[in-house]
C-alpha cells in the first residue's frame, strides 16, 4: 500500500493513502486518550468527550449541519486506550472537513447548555447499557476482579454516573486541553485525494494550532495475578451467564497474535471448538463466546456464555476449563490453525478494501507504532506457529490467572 506520511511543526502526524476507486474522502482522527487516562474518581469523560466532539467548537456553533449539507457523515467511538472519530465527504468537498476537524481540535464552545445537553445523552446511554439491560453490567464486576492497580479496571463509560453527572466545564476543559492536542492525535485521509491536496488543506487548516502540554503518561504496571478471583450476583435477567477472563500480553507484544488466534480457534464460527463441541455437540451451552480485549497495555482473554436449559454454572465452567486444557496439553494441528489464519487474512484484505477502514487502520498502526505495519499484520498471524499457541495457553489458563463471575438469574 502507498501510504505518505509528514508531522506538521505542531506534532501533528498525517497519513495518506490515495484510492481513485471512489469519489468520496474519509479523514479519521485519533486521539492517544481513552479511559484508561482518567482519574479514579473522575472516570467517563473520554467518552463525554466523544459526544461533547459534536457539541459545537470556538468557530463553528453546529458541526452536523455543514457536514451534511456537503453530503458527508461522522462518527466516533472511544475505549479505554483511544478516541477516534471519521468522517466521509465527496471528494468535491473535502476542505469541508478539514475545516470541521480542525476547529474543533482548536478548541470547543464549552458552553453550559452543550455540555448539560451532553451530560444527559452520556447518563441516558449510561442506563440503558448498563443499568437497564440484561448483564449490562458484567463489565463493572468482572474488570475490577481482574485488575487492581491499572485503569482498565474501570469500563469506558466509566465506574458510575456521578461521575459524569458531577462533571463541571472547568474540569472539562482541563481534560479537552491536556489531551486533544495536535501533538496527541494522528490524521489519517484516504479516498480520491492526492497527496500534495492533503498537505495543502492540513497546512492551511491544522497547522495554526498550537501545540498543547499532554501528560506523561504514568500509569500503574498490574501485578501478576497469583489466586483465581470469584464473584457471583444475581439479578432479574432471562438465563444465568458466565464470565471468565484470563490475562495477557498488551497490543505490540509479540505473543499478542498467538492469544488472538487462541481466542479464534476457541470461538470464530460454527466450526471452531466451543461453538462444536459445547453448543452442537454436548449441548451445555446455548451461546459462547471468545475473544481478546485488543488493549494496548496487557488485556483479558475472555469466554463469555449462557448454559443451556438445566445446564448449572459449575458444570458450563467445568466443561469451558476442560477444553482450555486441551489447548495447553496438546499442539493444534496443522489444519485447524491454517483454518483461521485463512479466516483472518480475508477479513485483513477484505476490511482494506475500503477507503473508510484503511484511514482508521492506518491513524492505528501510526499511533502505536508505524502505518506501514497494516501491510506487516497478516504475516504476523502467519508466523505463529501451534508451540507458541501451547505456551500462550499455559500462561494463560495456568491456575491463579483467571476470574470467573457468576451471573445467576433470580
Amino acid at each position: 500500500m502507498k501510504i505518505n506520511k509528514l508531522t506538521l511543526d505542531n506534532g501533528l502526524r498525517i497519513v495518506h493513502h490515495e484510492d481513485g476507486s471512489t469519489q468520496m474522502v474519509a479523514l479519521n482522527i485519533v486521539y492517544d486518550v481513552g479511559a484508561r487516562d482518567e482519574h479514579p474518581d473522575h472516570t467517563g469523560f473520554a467518552h463525554l468527550f466523544e459526544h461533547l466532539m459534536f457539541g459545537g467548537s470556538a468557530h463553528i456553533p453546529d458541526y452536523d449541519t455543514p457536514l451534511q449539507h456537503a453530503g458527508g457523515e461522522s462518527n466516533a467511538w472511544t475505549n479505554n486506550d483511544i478516541t477516534n472519530y471519521y468522517l466521509t465527504i465527496p471528494a468535491a468537498n473535502a476542505e469541508t472537513a478539514f475545516w470541521l476537524e480542525s476547529d474543533r481540535m482548536l478548541e470547543l464552545a464549552f458552553s453550559p447548555k452543550s455540555l448539560e445537553v451532553q451530560r444527559g445523552v452520556v447518563l441516558e446511554e449510561f442506563k440503558q447499557r448498563c443499568l437497564n439491560q440484561p448483564y449490562g453490567d458484567a463489565g463493572h464486576l468482572l474488570r475490577p476482579l481482574a485488575y487492581k492497580v491499572h485503569p482498565y479496571r474501570w469500563p469506558t463509560i466509566g465506574k458510575e454516573p456521578a461521575h459524569v453527572a458531577n462533571a463541571t466545564l472547568a474540569e472539562v476543559k482541563d481534560f479537552f486541553f491536556h489531551y486533544y492536542a495536535p501533538n496527541n492525535a494522528v490524521l489519517a485521509v484516504t479516498g480520491n485525494i492526492g497527496w500534495k491536496e492533503t498537505v495543502r488543506l492540513a497546512e492551511k487548516w491544522f497547522a495554526p494550532i498550537p501545540r498543547r502540554e499532554v501528560p506523561v503518561r504514568h500509569l500503574p504496571e498490574e501485578p501478576e495475578q497469583q489466586e483465581e478471583r470469584r464473584q457471583t450476583v444475581t439479578r432479574d435477567v432471562p438465563l444465568d451467564a458466565l464470565f471468565m477472563a484470563w490475562h495477557m500480553c498488551g497490543r505490540t507484544d509479540a505473543d499478542y497474535y498467538a492469544y488472538d488466534i487462541l481466542s479464534d480457534i476457541l470461538c470464530n464460527g460454527p466450526s471452531s471448538r466451543l461453538t462444536r463441541r459445547l453448543v452442537k455437540e454436548r449441548q451445555l451451552f446455548s451461546s459462547i463466546d471468545a475473544y481478546i480485549s485488543g488493549s494496548r497495555d496487557a488485556g483479558l482473554l475472555h469466554v463469555c456464555g449462557k448454559p443451556a436449559q438445566g445446564v448449572t454454572l459449575e458444570q458450563a465452567e467445568e466443561a469451558v476449563r476442560q477444553e482450555l486444557k486441551l489447548l495447553a496439553d496438546h499442539p493444534i494441528e496443522a489444519q485447524e490453525l491454517e483454518k483461521v489464519k485463512n479466516k483472518f487474512e480475508a477479513t485483513q484484505i477484505f476490511s482494506n478494501i475500503n477507503y473508510l477502514n484503511v484511514a482508521t487502520n492506518l491513524a492505528w498502526h501510526e499511533l502505536t507504532g508505524q502505518a506501514e505495519n497494516i501491510d506487516r499484520e497478516v504475516e504476523k498471524y502467519r508466523a505463529v506457529s501451534a508451540g507458541q499457541l501451547r505456551d500462550a495457553a499455559r500462561r494463560a489458563f495456568r491456575e491463579g490467572n483467571g476470574s470467573t463471575l457468576y451471573y445467576r438469574k433470580k
